[in-house]
């Protein structure tokens, strides 16, 4: 399994609009071929950013998610540079051990 995810530094006034954003778009990432799961996490504090937190059957998945046509659809239209109180990270992570309840 590959999981990514994104780190997402967030204004506070601008919270609501990020969380609507992903509320409108859900249902494209499903759709695609090797997609398992996502989770979009709420900071509890200003200061800590959000995660876009993605599983993927294995890093190609990912990619081809990255080069399709529903990938540019659903970030055609960003939000403003001054929604962002930092740069945020993309990380990229192979699962070598999972477990569950």
């Amino acid at each position: 399994m590959f999981v990514v995810t994104n780190r997402v530094f967030v204004h506070p006034n601008w919270h609501k609009e990020f969380e609507d954003r992903f509320q409108k778009r859900s249902g494209q990432i499903d759709k695609q071929p090797g997609f398992k799961h996502m989770q979009i996490l709420k900071p509890q504090s200003n200061d800590t950013p959000y995660i876009v937190y993605t599983e993927w059957q294995d890093e190609a998945a990912f990619k081809n998610w990255v080069g399709s046509e529903d990938f540019k659809l659903a970030h055609q239209n960003p939000m403003p540079e001054e929604a962002f109180s930092k740069k945020g990270a993309l990380e990229q992570h192979t699962v070598i051990i999972s477990v569950e309840a």
